[in-house]
């Protein structure tokens, strides 16, 4: 067989050529030529053609020969990807005689590295393109400059491009001018401006409040991100990054005006996060002044307060606990719509919310698919086009990432049916509805979880290896490329859920109206892992891929263990603390000696399995 390139192709195509040409030889024992398009024609033939203008991403034709019709080399290049799924399915390099067209409902879908931060090796990259995905996160703090240190960034941008990815600028930019202070724009054109000039090959940029730093005029916040007045006294408001600010498209206008000086068609991305908390009349106003020529990015499910048994959770940040979408997203969707403002949604769909700190994915699938589901009919209802499937996690290769691929197909007719061959292509044949079930299982379980800032910032952002304080607070070591380190992690169960807060814990009930439902909450969690594991490991003759999600399930059962007894330590000790009874203090001491016991042999037991 040989694959033939299309005329006058460029390193997209050639990349993905020789992945194929790679793919079949080393997984399929078949061997195949790379050939030029003087080479087209005939039977077993690979034919690569680009049709500009083409409605489908890619059209494949398989009968004597194999020809993939695509709009551009990205294109061509998820043809072949297409077919390396088939053959996965399948476990042998056979195609039926069959047309298949495919169009993608969502572009970009943007990720950060899982494999360090800012950091993207060739093999992440191909990893990362036959995901799905077509662009990269790069954190950037000036030209070449990422909060980690240097990086070449058009070095980057040209060894992505290679395999059909973009790559967005996420902005540390420190904004120190109001738009409308005398030499506001020529400030802004060096700030913004001399990245794109240098960079020209960014694809866009990605603003969000409490990265930029923009010193706001607004009442509502804080004068020039100053927290407290001169005489020491805190204003009582928060900064501009957390509040939609009246003058944030003054900004806007300024910082698009430096961009596009430079690249003319640069997607500038505005992303609400920060102030989802906030009232709706608030947040709308300012979509509503937004200019419309840019992309609003709304996060699909956080702020979301929903009846969880006798208490109410609030989605503190991202999370698989409820599926979405949150009113927050949906009237911000809503509002861009109205307006004909370009729609994106922050959705973790790469595979990892926050919901846990120490795990490469959440292997839930069916909650995943409701979530996919919701982000289907957003597509239709409000024209959601483009994700952001990560933050700061990045992306680790798994099956849910092969799953989320088919269900943003527009053609695809049945979730139910892609995770069955996403289970048969991983795991092997005859055992896939027993996996399924242990999967339901554990998508069941996902939604017992306890999304609050106490968990999220606490015990499972750290899992087994959470400090058990008493008073002083311990942190656990953190290595020097991890971002931000300890920075925000909280190792005393934080109590701090004052009304005033601007973050979503303040919205929260108090720890004492809900440790008790939140316990049994994740009791009934870790009693849905256990048996989904039991399960798993039932499974006969288990490939390795089907070792490590048994491994991983019960690792988040660890993980869920040292939440119930984060919970149950911050109970005892404020007991402790309040108690006034010698005898009664001894009782607590021995039950807190006790559970350190307990976390001891569960942390033992997550060692193991590390």
């Amino acid at each position: 067989w040989r694959i033939v390139l299309p005329e006058g192709y460029g390193e997209t195509a050639l990349t993905a050529a020789k992945d194929f040409q790679d793919y079949l030889f080393v997984s399929m024992g078949v061997s195949v030529l790379v050939c030029g398009p003087e080479q087209n024609g005939g039977e077993k033939t690979v034919m690569l053609t680009v049709a500009p203008g083409m409605e489908q991403d890619y059209v494949i034709t398989i009968g004597d020969a194999v020809t993939i019709a695509a709009r551009d080399e990205r294109g061509l290049a998820q043809g072949l990807y297409c077919l390396e799924d088939r053959m996965n399915i399948r476990r042998a390099p056979f195609f039926k005689r069959e047309t298949i067209s495919h169009r993608f409902l969502f572009s970009p879908r943007m990720i950060h590295s899982g494999y360090g931060l800012d950091e993207y090796p060739d093999e992440h990259l191909s990893a990362i393109a036959h995901a799905g995905m077509d662009a990269i996160l790069v954190f950037v703090k000036g030209i070449n400059a990422t909060p980690s240190g240097f990086l070449d960034f058009n070095e980057l941008i040209s060894r992505a491009a290679k395999y059909g990815l973009d790559v967005y600028a996420y902005s540390y930019l420190v904004s120190e001018m109001h738009p409308e202070e005398e030499g506001a724009q020529e400030f802004y054109d060096k700030l913004y401006g001399s990245l794109f000039e240098a960079c020209p090959g960014f694809k866009g940029i990605i603003l969000v409040g409490e990265s930029v730093g923009f010193p706001s005029n607004d009442p509502h916040v804080t004068p020039k991100n100053m927290a407290k007045s001169a005489d020491g006294i805190p204003h009582g408001k928060p900064r501009p990054g957390w509040w939609p600010c009246e003058d944030y498209p003054q900004w806007l206008e300024c910082v698009k005006r430096a961009v596009r000086r430079h690249k003319k068609d640069a997607d500038i991305v505005f992303w609400t996060y920060n102030w989802g908390y906030v009232s709706e009349e608030e947040r709308l106003k300012l979509i509503r002044s937004l200019p419309t020529d840019i992309s609003l990015q709304a996060t699909y499910e956080m702020f979301e307060s929903y009846p969880a048994g006798k208490i109410t959770e609030t989605c503190a940040d991202y999370t698989l606990a409820f599926a979405g979408p949150g009113q927050y997203f949906a009237s911000e969707a809503k509002a861009a719509a109205e307006r004909g403002i370009r729609l994106y949604a922050m959705t973790n769909t790469g595979g990892m919310t926050w919901d846990m700190g120490t795990i490469p994915y959440e292997p839930m699938p069916q909650q995943w698919m409701e979530r996919y589901r919701g982000l289907r009919e957003a597509n239709e209802k409000w024209g959601l086009c483009g994700l952001m499937e990560s933050h700061h996690y990045g992306f680790w290769p798994s099956f849910i990432g092969d799953l989320a691929k088919q269900a943003f197909i527009a053609e695809n007719d049945s979730m139910e049916e892609s995770l069955m061959d996403v289970l048969r292509a991983r795991f092997g044949e005859g055992n896939e509805d027993k996996i399924c079930r242990a999967l339901e299982l554990w998508s069941e379980a996902i939604r017992r979880y306890t999304p609050s800032d106490a968990d999220q910032y606490g015990a499972f952002r750290i899992g087994p290896s959470y400090p058990l304080c008493l008073i002083k607070e311990i942190k656990p070591p953190s290595e020097s490329f991890a971002h931000f380190g300890n920075g925000i992690v909280e190792v005393l169960y934080p109590a701090d859920y004052s009304p005033t807060n601007a973050l979503p814990c303040g919205r929260g009930m108090l720890p004492s109206l809900r440790l008790a439902g939140e316990i049994a909450s994740l009791e009934e969690m870790f009693r849905l892992m256990e048996e989904g594991a039991r399960l798993l490991k039932e499974v006969a003759a288990p490939n390795r891929e089907l070792l490590y999600l048994t491994n991983l399930g019960e690792y988040i059962c660890c993980c869920v263990q040292t939440g119930i007894h984060a919970k149950q330590w911050y109970s005892l000790t404020s007991k402790l603390k309040a108690e006034e009874k010698r005898e009664a203090v001894r009782a607590y001491l021995e039950d807190i000696k006790a559970l350190i016991a307990a976390e001891r042999k569960n942390a033992e037991r997550a060692l193991d399995l590390v």
